[in-house]
């Protein structure tokens, strides 16, 4: 099993890398695992206090639950993976069950600030993207996929996700194996990826 971390500011393009390795390998020898499925649960607060939550602070992660699911699967067994709304600020009550695969990735804007959860990825990568470009494609997601209008993603940008990143994500560079640019030249990063990942399997 190859335990895999992919990191990099939101907008970053982690979900490219993720589809670039997936091309190499059968649904039957991955597994995929969001960090964004394992924001912590707020049932218990109202929906105006939720959306004022700091979504890009290590905090609001549940990282114990997170990281006992990937020591699970790595130790072979099945869980029941969260599911997350966007839209309603919280989890929902439905899980997905999630199998132990050949290649678990797990990925996130803040997986590698936790040292536990960390500790359990073979392969570490960062995804950088020119924090301009990462905007852009903040504000083109939130607003189609997730609800938001521009006002709310500027202001969560400027206000959260900036000074966060600074905080919290940028520095996790030092730990990563692997850095990959998020444009034309990310070729040979993601083919050493591939690599690893092939050697591994054979």
């Amino acid at each position: 099993m190859l335990i895999i971390g992919i990191t990099g500011g939101t907008g970053s393009g982690k979900t490219t890398v993720v589809k670039q390795i997936l091309n190499e390998l059968t649904e039957d020898d991955i597994c995929i695992i969001s960090q964004d499925s394992y924001y912590s649960d707020t049932s218990h607060l109202s929906y105006e206090e939720r959306t004022k939550i700091n979504f890009d602070h290590p905090q609001s992660i549940d990282f114990d639950l997170l990281t006992q699911h990937v020591q699970q699967l790595k130790e072979g067994k099945t869980i029941n993976q969260p599911v997350y709304s966007f839209v309603e600020h919280n989890r929902t009550k439905e899980t997905i069950l999630t199998s132990p695969k050949k290649v678990i990735i797990v990925e996130g804007i803040l997986i590698f600030t936790n040292p536990t959860l960390r500790n359990l990825f073979d392969i570490k990568i960062y995804v950088h993207a020119d924090s301009d470009e990462r905007l852009i494609r903040r504000v083109k997601r939130d607003i189609a996929e997730r609800g938001r209008d521009l006002d709310e993603v500027l202001n969560r940008y400027q206000n959260t996700l900036k000074p966060m990143h600074q905080q919290f994500i940028e520095s996790t560079k030092e730990y990563a194996d692997i850095i990959i640019p998020n444009n034309k030249f990310n070729t040979v990063g993601i083919n050493i990826v591939k690599t690893i990942i092939n050697e591994k399997l054979s």
